[in-house]
């Protein structure tokens, strides 16, 4: 009878063991880019268990240059992924992919143009040879030509290579604050980095975007992962070192020093913790600026009256729920 009361026991844990296992539901997060402190806050999540005490066995799949992560998502390949701005995701929504922004880590977008250290603000950039991305040409450049008469003849491809920059005085390239300025310092040149957040440049950044179907059917796992993230994200910015180790895991060229370099300009900035998420929580957006960036993609023909709305493209209720205070 022991031994019998022992086995039914054993089985008894094991089952409950395997329930348990069972409970942690699979989701797949596909970020925009190799893994750095600017997605610090989703491996943080996973390395300190955030997720799993959420309910989610969370994977993380690294975007990059050659990677259209809204195809993929598309294809079945990911759950949600990481939008670089909100206007974007608009875009593509507009285009026929029925997707839906839930959140917005970084309140001010990091893009910036570097310039040689001569130059002290846009205004003084009319004759430089500038470095964009394609991409660009239907986003901020838009608003850059607006706002301080640039023209397509300034500008050559952006080949994510800081090298031109380097070799050239002359020359202005595309970047993110947290990223490339630290790479054209270590080249020992110096520049300046020009943050639009701070001349008007509405747009949010890094993004948690995923298709209607998951947001309608996933509805539970979706707000577990807004929640969570958002937690990973406050956890990341008290102590990196958790989220820093898979980071480097997942991208073994990645530094200490930059790694160091990122977060801090992500503490200084505000990037996460500023703006509407010091009210509202980390993560929340703005209607009033969504708004805003609508009319923008409107007055720019980047989308077709009618063809997407505000309402259509965003859904607030998960991040308002989770009230992630910084």
């Amino acid at each position: 009878m022991k031994q019998l009361f022992s086995r039914t026991l054993f089985a008894a844990a094991a089952l409950a063991l395997c329930s348990a296992a069972q409970a942690e539901e699979k989701f797949t997060y596909m970020t925009n880019w190799y893994a750095q402190a600017e997605h610090g806050g989703f491996y943080q999540a996973v390395a300190t268990g955030l997720y799993k005490k959420a309910g989610l066995d969370v994977s993380i799949k690294m975007g990059g240059p050659q990677v259209n992560v809204m195809q993929l998502m598309a294809a079945g390949q990911a759950d949600c992924i990481m939008g670089s701005s909100d206007l974007q995701v608009m875009i593509t929504r507009a285009g026929g992919l029925p997707i839906t922004t839930v959140a917005a880590v970084f309140q001010k977008d990091p893009q910036v143009l570097i310039s040689h250290e001569d130059v002290d603000g846009f205004e003084q950039m009319k004759d430089k040879t500038i470095l964009i991305a394609p991409s660009a040409q239907r986003g901020y450049w838009l608003w850059l030509k607006q706002k301080y008469g640039f023209t397509d003849a300034q500008t050559r491809p952006y080949t994510f290579n800081i090298q031109p920059f380097v070799a050239e005085k002359n020359t202005v390239q595309q970047g993110y604050l947290t990223s490339e300025p630290f790479a054209i310092q270590k080249a020992g040149v110096k520049a300046k980095a020009h943050l639009f957040a701070d001349k008007g440049w509405t747009s949010y950044a890094t993004t948690i975007s995923c298709m209607d179907a998951t947001v309608k059917d996933r509805k539970a796992a979706v707000a577990a992962f807004v929640k969570a993230s958002m937690e990973g994200w406050k956890s990341y910015l008290a102590d990196p070192a958790p989220g820093n180790a898979l980071i480097k895991k997942d991208n073994p060229n990645m530094t200490d020093e930059q790694l160091a370099y990122s977060v801090a300009k992500l503490k200084e900035m505000g990037m996460v913790t500023g703006g509407d998420a010091v009210k509202l929580g980390i993560g929340m957006m703005d209607d009033k600026r969504i708004a805003a960036n609508y009319k923008f993609l409107l007055d720019n023909k980047l989308v077709e009256a009618g063809k997407v709305t505000p309402a259509d493209a965003y859904n607030f209720s998960f991040i308002k729920d989770a009230k992630v205070m910084p």
